[in-house]
């Protein structure tokens, strides 16, 4: 089961009952990119526009899905408001708009929370900036300084280091002779090799008391969950969870070790996580408000 970066979602049942169906799922950034219309694809139009609300107007993108059945509104860190509206439901764009308004109206104060909290998400992506010399990248929940040094003849491959000081702390890039990796590659093989030994010393420590034990564990750069378990029995994580406090990769490992005795999410599932990492919602709550800024990390200068 994953656990994912979450994106918030509201969507109301269009049938002759109507009534109101509301969930937070587990979802990752959304990548909206131009589509044309084809008849196995889901999404038949889609485009942004301003919507006018009773606070005042809101960009957001207005989705035609053929096979929607509900309306629906996603907050994502990236997309920001995604309207979808069943095909069936609207015969145009004026129309489609006409109802994502008043769908929103009725949810503008929730909508313009979710708003607000990935405003504050982007502003410290800013703040971070792109990956180089004299960057900052966070590493195990802490600010450290990223400091390049250039090919000196002594070293034939790249190392890195972590150094502290009264300075702050440092990711310290030695650069090998002839090294043609960006130095996003660099520190990104760094991270990942800091990564699996963490997310392997979490399990070791958990597994035992939990009485389970993986098939495997793989790490991955998913962009929809932190980590997930399979009916296998096969762990993955992110490697990103390294950016995060050692705190938010323990609580993961620990949801995902838990999947291997119960596959679902009910009381008895967040009894055995509570057993374990008591603070386990923090946690969680953590990464989703960091989300877009893990996913950002390591985007290099020319990117920008």
């Amino acid at each position: 089961m994953p656990l994912g970066p979450r994106a918030a979602v509201v969507g109301t049942a269009l049938g002759r009952r109507g009534g109101v169906r509301r969930c937070d799922a587990l979802l990752g950034p959304v990548h909206l990119r131009p589509r044309r219309y084809d008849s196995d694809m889901t999404t038949t139009a889609e485009w942004q526009t301003h919507l006018r609300l009773p606070g005042g107007r809101v960009e957001c993108t207005v989705r035609r899905s053929a096979r929607a059945r509900n309306l629906r509104v996603t907050v994502d860190p990236r997309a920001g408001a995604v309207v979808t509206v069943p095909d069936r439901a609207a015969r145009g764009r004026d129309e489609a708009e006409r109802m994502a308004e008043s769908f929103l109206s009725q949810r503008e104060r929730w909508l313009r929370r979710h708003l607000d909290r990935h405003s504050r998400q982007r502003e410290t992506v800013r703040a971070f900036g792109p990956v180089c010399d004299g960057s900052f990248v966070r590493y195990r929940g802490t600010a450290h300084r990223v400091r390049v040094l250039r090919p000196d003849g002594r070293h034939r491959r790249t190392i890195v280091t972590r150094e502290g000081g009264d300075a702050g702390d440092e990711l310290v890039v030695a650069l090998g002779l002839g090294e043609r990796r960006g130095l996003s590659q660099i520190l990104e093989s760094w991270l990942r090799e800091k990564a699996r030994l963490a997310i392997q010393r979490e399990i070791e420590r958990h597994a035992p008391a939990l009485a389970v034990a993986p098939a495997a564990v793989t790490l991955r750069d998913t962009r929809t969950r932190w980590g997930s378990c399979s009916r296998s029995r096969r762990l993955s994580f992110s490697w990103r969870l390294v950016l995060a406090p050692p705190e938010a990769l323990e609580t993961v490992v620990v949801h995902e070790l838990a999947h291997l005795r119960i596959f679902g999410h009910g009381p008895q599932f967040w009894e055995m996580v509570a057993s374990r990492r008591p603070d386990h919602r923090h946690w969680r709550r953590w990464l989703r408000d960091h989300s877009l800024e893990l996913h950002s990390a390591l985007e290099e200068e020319a990117a920008a």
